[in-house]
């Protein structure tokens, strides 16, 4: 009952504005469909950010309104719902679902946990790698539900020896790791987190002559930056943040158990292993990769065949593979997936994608991109890092309150005619936007990790708020820090160049 004011709010003001705007608003008379677009836009950002409606509901309304306002006919919109991305999201999905079906994410994380040491600043280390290398592949809701029942059976066996009192900086320190290193390890890889995918998809549709990002080139920059703020975000943790007892140390008989409970690797887990990692390698040299001075040729150029497949391609393949591979024999013979595993696909967040795609479709096509980039023009000559550090910190701190997804749909398309405007090039804003919308360390409601975490009851939200602000200007370091140094590895130029395809 107390959400209800607020939506109630959100939806009036929505309605109201959205009225006002078609009604009012009209900035280029001969263009009335840039107006149109803006009373679209606002519409649906005053509805993300109140949640007055589902988020995926507000996601449909382009397929309503942009052909009602003559933008673009309803064929076109609804591509912007159906492709590549989705599948390579689906198929990621279904191979994440795999690992939990057959609990091999389980032990995976219990074994990062026993190997990394009993001391329990490294405790929370093993916490942190775990949750973040499951972030990589699998939801981080999933991983961060997975992880919290593990890390409150240590938390309650320390407590138990050396009381609730002087274990509770620990037993924080375990919590809000579980939580950052899930959002951390999810920004390395392209599926490890919705918002990777939803920025590719935008910036094709914004830029479709661009070089595509596939997965091999987003982890130039995903996995070094993960890795590095990982170990910050730990060292703050357990140095600056949670200053526990350091003679706190973990019998680790209770992992062992748990991992003696799972038995051998099972002949399922040994094939969803397979798959997995087999789609990781497809996923990463399908194209070439420039390392440096090291350059390593693609699968893709082996046969002309493979030139005409994507990533996503590559996602379905490898999880179809999964339903075909038995499980069991005998009478009750399964697979190592089986149809019931379409349910569980997130459909909410397929449509939320589908939404910020045909958003960006409708302002390239009604022309509000063009005259949001000359309204751009008239702010003169700002210093590109100084618009970086803006844009990470107006991302991070929105999202702290609202759907990252949503903000980055709405954010992308406008920061892209931004960078177009004054002749940056747009992944100097594009990516450090995408990275800081998952970097949101604050609020329970900011990341599902968060929520997770703080549903243990174990945190504050007064401790949450305190660690996060400081992670939160950390993280907006290394963002900057990261697309200078890395993006000219990803884009194969000097990132002061502004590209052909951006003209």
């Amino acid at each position: 009952m107390t959400n209800l004011p607020w939506k109630t709010i959100g939806l009036c003001l929505g309605a109201f504005v959205f009225v006002s705007m078609l009604l009012f608003y009209d900035p280029v008379p001969d263009r009335p469909e840039v107006g149109r677009m803006a009373a679209i836009a606002a519409l649906m950002a005053i509805l993300w950010i109140s949640e007055a409606v589902p988020l995926a509901a507000t996601a449909l309304i382009p397929v309503i309104a942009l052909p009602l306002a003559g933008i673009t006919d309803a064929g076109t919109i609804t591509k912007s719902y159906v492709n590549s991305i989705v599948f390579l999201f689906i198929g990621g999905f279904l191979i994440a679902l795999s690992m939990e079906r057959w609990n091999l994410h389980r032990r995976i994380a219990l074994g990062i946990i026993n190997a990394i040491g009993k001391r329990a600043d490294f405790m929370v280390l093993g916490f942190m790698i775990a949750s973040a290398f499951l972030s990589m592949w699998i939801s981080n809701t999933a991983t961060s539900v997975m992880m919290l029942p593990i890390g409150l059976a240590i938390i309650s066996k320390m407590e138990d020896e050396f009381g609730e009192k002087r274990t509770h900086t620990l037993s924080l320190a375990i919590m809000l790791g579980i939580a950052y290193g899930a959002s951390i390890g999810g920004v390395s890889t392209l599926v490890g987190t919705p918002t990777n995918l939803a920025f590719v998809r935008i910036f094709q549709e914004t830029f479709p002559e661009a070089p595509p990002i596939e997965f091999g080139k987003w982890i130039i920059i995903g996995i070094p930056y993960s890795i590095t703020l990982l170990f910050v975000v730990w060292f703050l943790l357990t140095r600056v943040i949670c200053r526990f007892d350091r003679s706190l140390t973990l019998d680790r008989s209770h992992i062992r158990q748990e991992l003696k409970e799972l038995g051998p690797l099972a002949r399922e887990e040994k094939a969803v292993l397979a798959v997995f990692v087999s789609t990781v390698l497809l996923w990463t040299f399908r194209k070439d990769l420039q390392l440096g001075i090291i350059q390593v040729p693609g699968w893709s150029n082996l046969w002309d065949g493979f030139k005409n497949i994507d990533d996503g391609t590559i996602a379905i393949s490898m999880s179809l593979i999964l339903f075909f591979l038995p499980a069991r024999s005998g009478d009750d013979a399964k697979r190592i997936l089986e149809g019931d595993a379409f349910k569980k696909l997130p459909w909410a967040i397929i449509l939320l994608f589908g939404g910020g795609f045909a958003l960006a479709t409708g302002f390239g096509a009604s022309g509000l991109s063009q005259y949001i980039g000359q309204g751009f023009q008239a702010l003169g000559e700002i210093r590109t890092l100084f618009l970086i550090i803006i844009i990470c910190l107006s991302v991070t701190f929105l999202t702290e309150l609202t759907s990252n997804v949503a903000t980055l749909s709405m954010l992308l398309p406008i920061l892209a005619t931004w960078a177009v405007s004054i002749q940056v090039h747009p992944l100097l804003f594009a990516i450090p936007a995408t990275i800081s919308s998952s970097m949101a360390f604050m609020m329970p409601v900011a990341t599902p990790p968060n929520a997770v975490v703080f549903g243990s009851q174990r945190i504050k939200i007064s401790e949450m708020a305190r660690a996060g602000l400081l992670l939160n200007i950390v993280a907006v370091i290394f963002t900057v820090a990261a697309t200078y140094l890395l993006l000219p590895y990803v884009i194969d130029s000097p990132i002061d160049v502004f590209p052909k395809w951006a003209k």
